[in-house]
């Protein structure tokens, strides 16, 4: 089942790095909180900056771990589409 890695901003300005078969619905959960991330409580509205397309979940999860170790500059990076140009 294809899913997805996608980064997030949230209102203070943080990035959140998460998965999904659907990124559109889980920005949705994040924003009406419930099932939405502990991380992102007090940090809403969060808007979807990227989304990467996995052939399917654990594909999804090993990209997220190695995305969750990079530094902030080079997850902006990537968030922004600037990643071939480091």
């Amino acid at each position: 089942m294809r899913c997805f890695l996608y980064l997030a901003l949230a209102a203070d300005g943080s990035l959140y790095t998460g998965i999904s078969e659907d990124p559109e619905r889980r920005l949705r959960e994040h924003n009406q909180g419930g099932r939405g991330a502990k991380a992102l409580r007090g940090k809403r509205p969060v808007s979807l900056l990227r989304a990467f397309a996995c052939s399917d979940r654990v594909t999804a999860l090993r990209l997220e771990a190695k995305l969750k170790r990079l530094r902030a500059a080079e997850k902006w990076s990537l968030a922004l589409g600037n990643a071939g140009e480091r």
